[in-house]
């Protein structure tokens, strides 16, 4: 049985707001952040456009540019965090992968959910552990490695 979860799915001022929106539909973005959960959780989605990322990072990370999600975590049983994805950031790196703009809000979304359940890829080998996890919910989402 998959763990329960509270989402707040939230849309910043976003160009091509109705494409995003498209791409993380409400029922979708539930069910990949429970394939992904281990334990229940309350997790804010929010996508906002690359100044507001930009912003963030450089406040939180002291690295000044746009990313493609952000995860704040404040506890891990249950599961609570702000999961802060830039769609500008997300588009460009789905074009430049060749893969949908859903497929790549999925795993951000997937990615962002096992930062916020302490996973970490700083150190290589854990990068290897994190990404074998991160293809295998793929997978069991209907979704190709993305790696």
């Amino acid at each position: 049985m998959l763990p329960e979860l509270s989402l707040s799915l939230q849309f910043g001022k976003i160009q091509d707001a109705d494409k995003h929106r498209d791409a993380l539909k409400r029922h979708k973005v539930i069910r990949w952040i429970r394939n992904t959960l281990e334990v229940d959780g309350e997790i804010t989605v929010r996508i906002v456009d690359a100044e507001e990322g930009q912003t963030l990072n450089r406040e939180y990370r002291q690295k000044d540019y746009a990313t493609n999600v952000l995860t704040f975590d404040y506890t891990q049983e249950p599961v609570t965090a702000d999961l802060v994805l830039c769609a500008p950031v997300i588009a460009q790196e789905a074009k430049e992968q060749k893969k949908t703009l859903e497929a790549h809000y999925a795993h951000m979304i997937v990615h962002g959910t096992l930062h916020a359940q302490g996973w970490d890829h700083e150190l290589d080998e854990d990068a290897e552990v994190m990404e074998l996890r991160e293809s295998e919910i793929m997978a069991r989402l209907g979704f190709k490695n993305p790696y």
